[in-house]
């Protein structure tokens, strides 16, 4: 579970919900539930929210729209793509390979659920020529990030446009504002010109949450999974290519973890963790 867009975005709600009742209390906390309601108005959500959800519908087709809690799911799973799974598992699929042979393989390729994965073991069983299965793989994870970049790009534009939206309900508001005037002091329109000024630009507000704190936010999760997927199959690719060449398992598994960082790498036992343990056992 993604903890840290839950977290982060929980406390930025709280923290401002804080804020709205520091400010109306005049500098003071005092827990009033009309200081929230002060920062509520049912036309500036109907055009924030109502305007920008219809411009994302106008700008992308109904198959990338209804895959939006798909999209949800995507961005919350951050265990999904582990790079020192691939990574066993291609030490493990390179082992059998050096003792009886790529097409023992088969047997690996049909108990992998990842398609990408099984495909690029069977295209090395199927004794492909080495360039033509690097560039079916590569091709494929070209397309991948293409299709991402497309999905990111409509949360993304979701977050260009509330804040245009959050203008015009403040320009909508200001405008009903002055026509509702009366200068001249019959009426007595001049004396809420406070409270329409606060409703048109409760819209604006309106327009920086719903981009800042909730459309950016996704989009940026959906390109850090995009990120870990790639890795995951740049890796996939290096070792098919590895097994099939017949590299040795060990070279293999110390080839394959230049792709992660250095705290992963102790995963297996050697590298960091590993140093720390020697440094330990010289210390004593």
């Amino acid at each position: 579970m993604n903890l840290t867009f839950i977290i982060g975005t929980v406390v930025a709600i709280v923290i401002m919900i804080l804020g709205m009742m520091f400010t109306s209390a005049g500098g003071h906390f005092t827990v009033k539930p009309s200081q929230v309601i002060n920062f509520f108005d049912p036309s500036s959500v109907l055009i924030v929210i109502g305007c920008t959800m219809a411009v994302v519908v106008a700008s992308f087709p109904p198959k990338m729209l209804k895959a939006m809690p798909k999209h949800f799911m995507i961005m919350l799973n951050t265990k999904k793509y582990d790079p020192m799974y691939y990574i066993d598992q291609l030490v493990e699929l390179a082992q059998v390979a050096r003792k009886n042979g790529l097409l023992a393989l088969e047997e690996k390729a049909n108990a992998q659920t990842d398609p990408f994965f099984k495909q690029a073991i069977m295209l090395i069983v199927d004794a492909n020529d080495a360039d033509k299965v690097r560039g079916i793989l590569n091709n494929d994870i070209e397309c991948m990030s293409a299709r991402h970049d497309g999905v990111a790009g409509m949360y993304e534009r979701g977050s260009a446009v509330a804040p245009s939206f959050g203008m015009l309900g403040t320009l909508v508001g200001l405008i009903n504002m002055l026509k509702n005037m009366n200068l001249s002091g019959d009426g007595g329109g001049s004396s809420s010109i406070g409270t329409d000024m606060g409703t048109a630009l409760i819209t604006t507000l309106y327009g920086c949450v719903l981009a800042n704190m909730i459309f950016n936010p996704i989009a940026s999760n959906l390109r850090t999974r995009d990120e870990e997927e790639v890795l995951c199959k740049m890796i996939i690719v290096e070792g098919i290519m590895s097994i099939q060449s017949g590299e040795n398992p060990k070279s293999l598994r110390e080839k394959l973890l230049t792709f992660v960082d250095q705290k992963q790498r102790g995963g297996d036992g050697s590298g960091a963790k590993g140093e720390k343990k020697s440094k330990s056992k010289k210390e004593k």
